[in-house]
């Protein structure tokens, strides 16, 4: 089980963040300290600008010059501090993956020079209340992403994006083995 925390200071940047691109997308990279088995505190996160109402698309350039700087700033102990993966607004639209987000979460995980062991991606936007609503997916290779825990530090909180099923009843299938 994996579980991603928002810092209280990551919280308070992605609310003012948020609300300065209006119906752009932006994003960036987590930065993370593991703080538990399965359990990291993001510490920082980059911002990056340039989006439409309708897409972000990262600046790899941009993300490895953050992340050097996350290393000096930690001590350079990748082993606690490191790069957790990425996030991105959706203001217009749920904030959970589209299928863009999926193939390029998916292709991430896969590039050879790659070496974590899995990749969160996390998809936010400010709520009707001016607070922040959010999904987390982890991915890793070989694998369907998966949807994780998001919380944020006590005195702050983050709203878990649901998805909307159509009204009806539910068939679920189950495929026996034997």
């Amino acid at each position: 089980m994996i579980e991603v925390i928002l810092s209280a200071t990551c919280a308070r940047k992605l609310k003012r963040e948020l609300r300065a691109a209006g119906r752009n997308e932006i994003g960036g990279v987590l930065a993370a300290e593991q703080i538990g088995d399965g359990k990291f505190l993001v510490k920082a996160l980059s911002v990056q600008r340039e989006g439409t109402p309708t897409s972000f698309v990262r600046d790899p350039a941009q993300h490895r010059k953050f992340m050097r700087r996350f290393h000096l700033l930690t001590g350079n102990q990748p082993q606690r501090f490191n790069y957790l993966g990425e996030w991105h607004s959706h203001p217009s639209f749920l904030a959970l993956p589209s299928a863009p987000d999926l193939r390029a979460m998916h292709s991430e995980i896969a590039d050879p020079e790659q070496t974590a062991s899995f990749l969160v991606l996390m998809i936010v936007k400010l709520g009707k209340d001016a607070g922040l609503t959010g999904s987390a997916h982890a991915f890793r290779r070989g694998h369907r992403g998966i949807r994780v825990s998001l919380n944020a530090e006590p005195g702050t909180t983050v709203h878990e994006e649901v998805s909307v099923l159509a009204p009806g009843p539910v068939r679920m299938l189950r495929r026996f083995s034997g």
